[in-house]
């Protein structure tokens, strides 16, 4: 018999029998293979081979060919393809055939039998046999493992030899097939093979060890038969052989040190679980993740997250098992790792959702699941209020899922949909986004139907809530949420489906119409008697729209909270605002539609992923299959739509035609609207139609040439006096139109065309609010259309004068303006006046334009003659490219440019000023406009006139600048003191023009521009905002010290105005390196010295320093703010500088620089609110600080807490003694006064008999007082030899000293004693001298 093996603890501690006294099978003649030939070496292993194959399974004890094997195994790595296979086959094969043999050991003969010793020497054989074949087997692939890493770089070689031979050597497959077997072996009875009832520790031990090692690489655990073989070895070993506590801690190893073995580890549970029924191993890990300390998981953030991956994981696959054992987790909810309590926040969801589905068990066993799922829930419902934003973010997005898998209950659904549209407004963007998903996720789940509006959920409900009152006519009234459990007794399982029988998400009308018709039928069969299930169904069905009412109320309640998200700096807040407001108007969520419109402005966002965003939205929403509809949406869209909305609305429209997206059939099905061939088309939609299509004409140019005659037949006719609007949008038409369209058109006979047009201005057809408008189209489109604009301006201009004034022409305005005996302002009729002042102007600013294009048309030809001429003399001699250098330095070309200056400049100033011989008709209306809008009394009896007239005004200014300059001082004044806010506004607005015309002569005038910005109105408010902001990002207007005005703008009252300021600051830290930066101390100081309410202040601040991101600029504000605080002396502006160095994100240098300039503040910590904003920035600093740095800023901290009580007992000493030193002088005062008074006192005294000695009450309590202040005064000594500050006194000299807080509370105390002693001698004297005065009169 030969000697037991024992598993060495590697392969070549075989050779060594070792020094204990225990006798076991070891090497005694090992070979070296190395020294064989290759013939030798096959014969060497074909002897093995066949030994193995042909002798007994036993023979592997025998030592021959023990000591072969071994030799072979240590040195298989040399070894070639073909015998590295044949031997481990051999083994495997050997293996294999052992284990059935094994399992029939427990059916041989008993070894109470004659032959019981044979018997255990056979179980011995086939104990030895089955360790020794694991152990080689197990070493072969263990020492592959290696060689494999090393060869992973000639992976084509190695698939090239899978394709010679299926017999070659293939460790992917080996591998997998030899760790099944040995789990297969492990899963026989070896109770009888070892003698007990598992294997011993050194088998065990052994085949874990392995397991776990190969377990650590990734690369073979994507390989599933050899991952579901380890999982198999590992699990059978922890749970049927009790190697619970070895393994446990070897599992805890592998999920903190590597990040891939979390999910492979939980499917080890799972297979236990299922295999064996026992959970142990799940259950001994669960408590070892709990009894850690949660300080751990702080300091090894990869193992917190590898750990919270795995409790997910195994919560997937066991929840019954671990909600049962979840409470040992629930306490690292108060550690600080953020990850471990996300991952519980998983393993709770994951629990909610599978571990309480069955509905098995007793009363009591429900009961206690419904409870323990309900504290499930509400521990989900308080981490939304976490401090961290992960777990925020975490517990929503687990919630999502809930929603998803219809886990949450409908009394559970208002309280989530409150707390999702709550984290809407959450500072920290990725909770934001995850809110927006639960809120859409919530929305594509709901249980109440597919259209949400408020009005039909309130109108069927009324109604059931009837019937139900009916239905139960002898029954007290009482609340309809009787009818089903409350929040804390609804589960998915019970009133969930007696709901959804009554609801049917999936038809297509609303909630409350689908729960009508079996409601009724149920009534409508028998309504004499009352079914006792019909009544509870219609009670749930109550509660149920009521359920689904709030939470329609809940979801409308979010829209003014969405359109600010979608004003968000964040891109992802902006897209998944997009997608909840698409899901809104999907289930007809009232006030998403017109949300949805505000969405328009963001295709001028520079970020593409929004542009994109929007575009899909607006595709998805508005654009369908049929063209017809698509045209109505559009044209309703456009009719609905704000001018800015029209302006984003071109773009995006534009954009899409010429991408196809908008199809030719639905241009034509505009058309079709426009020409009222449509059924049922009204005017306005005619002229929404002709928007839309002129919007698309910018892309694509042939559109409204084809309908030119339509366009001009609809858009002027009859239709336009029902939409007047109709005509401006038709004006804008014709401006589309393409040049050649243009030369079509006068070629065909324009004149009908610029007679409408003419007729249109000056005509009064037209309503008076919608004619400016119109006139100002036309204008336009003349300058546009017409080859000689000018020529027909001329004779527009007349035509409205001669409707206003009785005289034809230029001449006989200007007689009239200079005759001052004139009076025909008396009979002229405002509304005329006010028209021919906008034509005027707005004919001159067309002019100006005008001008500006033949300039620019000039130089693009001569450009392109130039390169012409440049070509064809590269092509030709030499000599002409000499000639035109020649010209070139003579600077023929910049006179030409010069004289084309010239004439333009000369052209632009005959409009307004002329010449003194020849005035034009504008240059006559120039002063008769700038007298009228001087004469304030005039202006103020008719408010249309002074608005026109000041808007005419501002255009001829912007066209001259001679003409400007005049009449600077007079816009100012009526900007300033104008009572009509319209005139204000748009005087605010040409101040804008302005600036960028003529920035010179605005310069003077920067803080009266800045002044609009305190306006009563919020419309000129508003505009100054808009101008202000425009000129100062676009550079036109330097950013000077009157920039807090804007600042304050960030708390207007007004919303609108807020945001833009907002969005002012935002794109201005954009610029450069963030103005804000410089601008800011200078902000502070104003603001400080404004009466502005503290809140308003921090919110500013705040604000502005949230936009400075860079850390050098952060820890240079420290010092700049610092360095403040010795430079004012007001408490209040002391506090408020705290306040802005609170706001900061310090670095570990601001911290550094902060204590370092802390005698720049140490007079200031005396103030409690001061000292309060300095432990804020301590307890910021803590959170990011190292170790070493921590240390110091609690040095600091003690610092600062020690100087601020100090600073406070001074203050406090220092008033104690001044009021002290006044009450003593008032004494001396009154004395003073006695003394003077004693000689009357006297007298008084002696014709008094019997009159008794009285004292002063006030000298009584001064002594008194002093009496009580000595014992005090040693125990403020003891305290005032630690801090001893200095106070000011008054000495007798009339000198300025300083004398410690000590003496000078002594020389007071001294002082007193003196003045009182005085005062009581006097009495003494007086009394004296009275009864002197009486014995001498007895």
């Amino acid at each position: 018999m030969a000697h037991p093996f024992i598993f060495p603890s590697n392969l070549q501690d075989l050779e060594s029998e070792g020094c204990d006294d225990i006798i076991h099978l070891s090497v005694e003649s090992p070979i070296s293979i190395s020294s064989f030939s290759p013939s030798q070496l096959d014969e060497f292993i074909k002897g093995v081979v066949f030994d193995l194959s042909d002798k007994d399974l036993f023979c592997i004890e025998e030592q021959d060919i023990f000591d072969r094997i071994y030799s072979l195994v240590k040195d298989f790595s040399h070894l070639s393809p073909n015998f590295k296979f044949n031997l481990v086959e051999s083994l495997r094969s050997n293996l294999s055939v052992l284990l059935p043999n094994v399992d029939s050991l427990s059916r041989a003969t008993s070894p109470a039998h004659s032959d019981g010793d044979l018997f255990l020497d056979r179980v011995a054989s086939y104990r030895n046999a089955f360790k020794i074949y694991t152990f080689f087997l197990l070493t072969i692939v263990i020492s592959e493992e290696p060689n494999q890493h090393g060869n992973n770089n000639q992976k084509a070689t190695s698939q090239i030899r899978k394709k010679h031979s299926s017999n070659s050597w293939n460790l992917e497959s080996q591998r997998s097939r030899i760790l099944n077997l040995i789990a297969n072996s492990l899963e026989i009875n070896l109770a009888l093979l070892f003698g007990s009832s598992a294997p011993d520790e050194n088998y065990l031990s052994f085949v874990v060890k392995h397991a776990f090692s190969m377990f650590e690489n990734q690369a073979l655990l994507k390989d599933a038969d050899t991952k579901d073989a380890l999982c198999r070895i590992i699990g059978t070993c922890a749970t049927k052989y009790h190697y619970t506590a070895q393994t446990c801690a070897s599992i805890l190893h592998l999920i903190h040190k590597f990040d891939f073995v979390s999910t492979h580890v939980a499917d080890i549970m799972a297979w236990a679980e299922k295999k064996y029924a026992d959970g142990s191993l799940a259950v001994s890990l669960i408590r070892e993740i709990g009894r850690t300390n949660p300080k751990d998981y702080v300091r090894d953030n990869v193992g917190a997250e590898n750990v919270g991956r795995f409790l997910v994981e195994l919560a997937d696959r066991l929840p019954k098992l671990v909600s049962t054992n979840v409470g040992i987790l629930v306490p690292h909810f108060g550690g600080e790792s953020y990850k471990i309590r996300n991952a519980l926040l998983g393993v709770l969801g994951k629990l909610v959702s599978k571990a309480f589905k069955d509905v098995d068990g007793d009363s009591s066993a429900k009961s206690i699941r419904l409870r323990s799922k309900l504290a499930m829930l509400d521990i989900l419902l308080e981490r939304c209020r976490d401090v961290s934003a992960y777990s925020r973010s975490k517990v929503l997005q687990v919630w999502a899922e809930l929603c998803e898998e219809h886990a949450v209950s409908i009394g559970l659904w208002n309280e989530v949909a409150s707390v999702a549209s709550g984290r809407l407004e959450d500072k920290s963007a990725f909770v934001r986004k995850s809110a927006l998903n639960l809120l859409i996720t919530m929305l594509q789940h709901n249980p109440f139907g597919p259209q949400l509006r408020i009005a039909s959920f309130e109108a069927t409900l009324e109604k059931y809530k009837e019937k139900l009152k009916e239905m139960e006519p002898n029954v007290p009234s009482e609340s309809v949420l009787d009818g089903i459990p409350s929040d804390n007794e609804t589960c998915d399982e019970a009133d969930g489906k007696v709901y959804q029988a009554e609801v049917k998400p999936e038809q297509q009308d609303s909630v409350t119409d689908s729960c009508l018709p079996s409601v009724e039928d149920g009534v409508n069969k028998d309504s004499s008697m009352l079914d006792f299930g019909n009544l509870e169904q219609t009670r749930a069905l109550v509660a149920s729209l009521e359920t689904g009412l709030r939470f329609s109320k809940c979801i409308s309640s979010t829209m003014p909270t969405l359109v600010q998200l979608l004003a968000s700096s964040s891109a992802t807040d902006v897209e998944n605002t997009i997608l909840l407001l698409m899901r809104c108007r999907q289930f007809q969520i009232d006030g998403s539609e017109a949300c949805l419109r505000k969405m328009l402005p963001l295709v001028f966002s520079q970020d593409k992923s929004i542009y994109a965003a929007v575009e899909d939205a607006f595709i998805t929403i508005y654009l369908t299959r049929n063209p017809t509809e698509t045209a109505a949406n559009l044209l309703n869209l456009a009719i609905e739509s704000s001018i800015g909305d029209l302006a984003a609305l071109e773009f995006i429209v534009g954009s899409l035609v010429s991408k196809g997206d908008i199809s030719t059939s639905t241009i034509t099905a505009l058309w079709d609207f426009f020409s009222f061939n449509a059924s049922g088309v009204t005017a306005e939609q005619s002229r929404g139609a002709l928007s839309i299509l002129c919007m698309a004409a910018k892309s694509s140019t042939g559109i409204i040439g084809s309908h030119l005659q339509d366009i001009i037949d609809i858009g002027f006719g009859r239709w336009a006096k029902e939409e007047p609007l109709l005509a401006r949008t038709a004006c804008v038409a014709l401006q589309r139109l393409s040049e050649e369209e243009k030369g079509k058109l006068m070629s065909s006979g324009s004149s009908r065309v610029f007679g409408i047009l003419q007729s249109l201005i000056t005509g009064f057809w037209l309503p008076e609010n919608i004619w400016y408008a119109a006139a100002d189209k036309a204008i336009s489109a003349i300058y546009s259309i017409h080859p000689t604009p000018e020529a027909l301006a001329a004779d527009v201009a007349k035509r409205s004068l001669s409707s206003v004034f009785d005289c034809s022409g230029a001449n006989e305005l200007q007689n009239d303006l200079d005759n001052p005996s004139t009076n025909f302002l008396s009979t002229v009729e405002v509304a005329k006046l006010s028209r021919f002042l906008f034509v005027v102007s707005h004919v001159a600013l067309n002019q100006l334009v005008y001008i500006e294009s033949c300039v620019r048309k000039i130089q693009k030809q001569k450009t392109k003659k130039e390169k012409l001429n440049s070509d064809l003399q590269s092509a030709s001699a030499e000599e002409p490219v000499k000639e035109n250098g020649i010209n070139a330095e003579l600077g023929l070309a910049a006179s030409e440019d010069a004289i084309l200056d010239a004439l333009s400049e000369r052209a632009e100033k005959e409009i307004v000023s002329g010449s003194s011989v020849d005035k034009s008709l504008i240059g006559c209306c120039a002063p008769f406009l700038s007298k009228l809008c001087r004469n304030f009394c005039l202006m103020q009896k008719f408010p249309e006139l002074q608005a026109s007239g000041m808007l005419a005004l501002c255009r001829l200014m912007i066209i001259d600048a001679n003409f400007c300059e005049a009449n600077l001082q007079l816009l100012f004044t009526v900007v300033e003191s104008a009572p009509n806010e319209t005139v204000r506004s748009n005087c605010t607005i040409a101040l804008g023009d302005l600036a960028v015309r003529y920035p010179n002569l605005l310069e003077p005038w920067t803080e009266n521009v800045y002044a609009r910005l305190r306006d009563p109105s919020i419309s000129v408010r508003k505009n100054a905002v808009l101008v202000l902001s425009h000129l100062i990002l676009n550079d036109m207007m330097k950013v000077k010290g009157y920039i807090n005005e804007m600042a304050i703008r960030l708390e207007d009252e007004d919303e609108r105005i807020s945001s833009l300021a907002k969005l002012f600051f935002l794109e201005l830290s954009k610029k450069g390196s963030n103005p804000i930066y410089n601008l800011l101390p200078d902000i502070l100081g104003r603001l400080s010295n404004q009466n502005l309410k503290e809140e308003a202040f921090c919110n500013i601040m705040q604000f502005l320093i949230g936009s400075i991101k860079k850390d050098k600029q952060m820890e240079a504000l420290v010092e700049k703010l610092c360095n403040r605080f010795s430079g004012v002396a007001d408490c209040k502006q002391w506090e408020y500088i705290a306040y802005c160095l609170s706001q900061l994100s310090f670095t570990e240098k601001g911290v550094k620089k902060l204590m370092e300039s802390f005698k720049t503040y140490e007079h200031v910590l005396s103030e409690d609110s001061v000292m309060d904003h300095f432990r804020n920035i301590i307890n910021k600093a803590k959170k990011f600080a190292k170790p070493e740095l921590k240390s110091i800023i609690e040095e600091f901290e003690e610092k600062l807490s020690k100087f601020h009580m100090e600073r406070k007992e001074q203050e406090q000493t220092a008033r104690n003694a001044q009021a002290h030193q006044q009450k003593v002088g008032c004494i001396e005062g009154y004395m003073a006064v006695k003394e003077g008074s004693v000689a009357e006192d006297a007298d008084a005294d002696i014709a008094e008999e019997g009159a008794s000695d009285v004292i002063h009450p006030s000298i009584e309590e001064i002594i008194d007082e002093t009496q009580d202040a000595e014992p005090e005064a040693n125990a403020v000594e003891s305290e005032e030899s630690l801090c001893v500050s200095s106070i000011v006194t008054e000495p007798e000299a009339d000198e300025m000293e300083f004398q410690s807080s000590k003496s000078a509370r002594r020389g007071v105390k001294s002082k007193a004693n003196r003045s009182i002693g005085m005062a009581m001698k006097d009495q003494k004297d007086a009394t004296s001298i009275r009864r002197q005065t009486r014995s001498s009169k007895r």
